[in-house]
């Protein structure tokens, strides 16, 4: 019994220096490819943040955004370090673990494909609003039914302040797919008042002393004023009167200008007699005889039971 146990240790003994002596070959004789796979992942980790370095300068001039930056800067010198690290485990001679980790990846990115698909448009959105810029920070725009100053263009959100200053944040996506209006891009603002006057009254001289009361207004840009009627209301012609200002993104002096119009307007027509119509309904009834109707009317009521003459005229006739 006592030799058998010493047989068992002795071979266990063998089987596990066996396997340390091959072990420790196996290391000595990898161990070049093993220097030279550490000096290859140091190379490229080396070679990616001299390129993330470069390339966040290129993007600086693509993109005034710093995290998309910064972003695009990191994917690159990640790539560049796995690439690295495929080629070191290819010089290991582990090429059957660098196709696992390929599998692997592909899996993984499949799956947080569908599970971030949301996450995923919205970043796709604003990198491509990065490099078209259709606004910029401090740009006044109007999109999705939300009007007001752009604050910051994030990986997944726009970043707007209404003018009654909410903060909204609108995904990247639903920006890119519906149309946007930049009163800021062209430099300037157009301002649209509408008036109506009387249908008797002088159109040309309505029309010209509006215009003249607009063009006296300091602080517009050199356009033309331009004034045209444009239907007929129920109780005045109208007309739209338009003029230009400066562009500026503090709603307020857009609305301050707006306002100075409208005095200027009421003034001009108050000086030159030009009456602003109040809403008129008119009732035409046709050749109707209102006579005749209430005499009938009148009679009916008079011979109705219950009605006080009727009840008069029973009490004198008891008596």
């Amino acid at each position: 019994m006592d030799k058998q146990v010493d047989f068992d240790i002795n071979k266990a003994y063998e089987l596990v220096t066996g396997k340390l002596e091959a072990w420790i070959k196996t290391a000595v004789e990898m161990l070049p490819n093993l220097v030279l796979a550490i000096l290859i992942v140091v190379a490229f980790v080396l070679i990616g943040k001299l390129l993330k370095k470069l390339f966040e300068k290129i993007f600086r001039r693509i993109t005034d955004n710093k995290s998309l930056q910064s972003l695009l800067s990191s994917i690159l010198y990640l790539g560049i370090v796995a690439i690295g690290t495929f080629i070191a485990l290819s010089v290991l001679q582990l090429d059957g673990a660098v196709t696992s980790l390929l599998a692997g990846a592909g899996v993984i990115g499949l799956a947080l494909g569908f599970a971030f698909q949301e996450i995923a448009s919205n970043f796709i959105a604003g990198t491509m609003m990065s490099i078209r810029k259709p606004f910029k920070i401090d740009d006044l725009i109007e999109t999705n039914d939300f009007f007001g100053i752009i604050q910051h263009i994030h990986l997944r959100t726009t970043e707007l302040r209404t003018m009654q200053g909410q903060i909204v944040q609108i995904p990247n996506s639903m920006v890119f797919k519906n149309p946007i209006i930049n009163y800021t891009q062209l430099g300037k603002r157009r301002i649209d008042i509408s008036v109506g006057v009387t249908y008797g009254e002088d159109l040309p001289k309505a029309k010209k002393a509006a215009k003249e009361a607009i063009e006296s207004l300091e602080g517009l840009t050199n356009d033309d004023v331009t004034i045209y009627y444009t239907d007929f209301g129920g109780s005045s012609i109208n007309f739209v009167i338009r003029y230009w200002i400066p562009f500026t993104n503090k709603h307020f002096e857009y609305l301050a200008k707006q306002d100075e119009g409208v005095i200027g307007i009421k003034q001009a027509f108050d000086k030159n007699d030009v009456p602003i119509p109040f809403p008129i309904r008119t009732l035409d009834f046709g050749d109707v005889d209102f006579k005749s109707i209430f005499s009938t009317y009148s009679k009916q009521v008079s011979t109705t039971p219950g009605n006080s003459s009727s009840q008069s005229s029973d009490n004198s006739n008891g008596e």
